[in-house]
């Protein structure tokens, strides 16, 4: 009961950590964007703000990752205790968002940082293609905007699954605990022949009421295809 409860702590804490490092994965796209948009405008970037902006954003990222890897590794030592095909999914879950958190964190942090470089490199050239800066931009928080939507749509779901292995589990527990109840009874009538032969007249006594209600229920039905044709 106490691993039960420790690990939906685990959980919740899991889950806080993942919508702040979502939130944070996003200004850290928009920083790459906006990067590109100072690339193509007709203006000097402001490097310094953007570098530190950037520093920020990934020290605050990291922060949370490694905040994420420790929930999770307990979050497996709490699965251990439990030995819970639901709470084994629910950990393997958690193990690919971080794995694709941290993908993507390194992969916009490369993308960002070579654009920083690119932008020193060209702070004197002017770009005049504005219109393709725009539309780039434009797809670009598109793009951004559906991957949260999937994201999301994922976290339903994957509470969906969660759910329905808990009650198959649930079933499962109360189909063996009818068996063992059937096994009870079955071992307790053989023991005590009174028992049994009393629930042996039950049963006959409820095959003949089965009979006479048969019998009355087909002569009402005669009587009534006589009368109706």
């Amino acid at each position: 009961m106490q691993a039960a409860k420790h690990w939906e702590d685990l959980r919740r804490q899991a889950r806080v950590i993942e919508n702040e490092v979502d939130s944070k994965l996003l200004s850290f796209s928009k920083l790459a964007t906006n990067e590109i948009r100072d690339d193509h405008a007709d203006t000097t970037p402001l490097l310094d703000t953007s570098q530190e902006v950037f520093r920020e954003i990934s020290a605050e990222i990291e922060h949370l990752l490694t905040q994420l890897v420790e929930i999770n590794n307990q979050m497996s030592e709490c699965c251990k205790q439990l030995q819970n095909q639901s709470a084994m999914y629910t950990l393997q879950r958690h193990n690919d968002i971080l794995n694709d958190y941290n993908k993507e964190f390194k992969k916009t942090k490369s993308s960002v940082m070579a654009q920083m470089e690119r932008n020193q490199l060209l702070l004197p050239v002017k770009r005049v293609d504005d219109f393709k800066s725009v539309a780039n931009s434009r797809m670009t928080d598109l793009y951004l905007k559906e991957q949260e939507h999937i994201r999301s749509s994922e976290r339903m779901v994957d509470e969906q699954i969660e759910i329905a292995m808990r009650t198959r589990e649930n079933l499962m527990t109360q189909r063996t605990a009818f068996k063992a109840i059937q096994t009870q009874m079955t071992t307790l009538a053989n023991r005590f022949p009174m028992i049994n032969s009393l629930i042996h007249r039950i049963n006959i006594k409820r095959r003949k009421d089965s009979i006479v209600i048969g019998a009355v229920i087909a002569i009402c039905l005669f009587i009534f295809i006589l009368f109706k044709f």
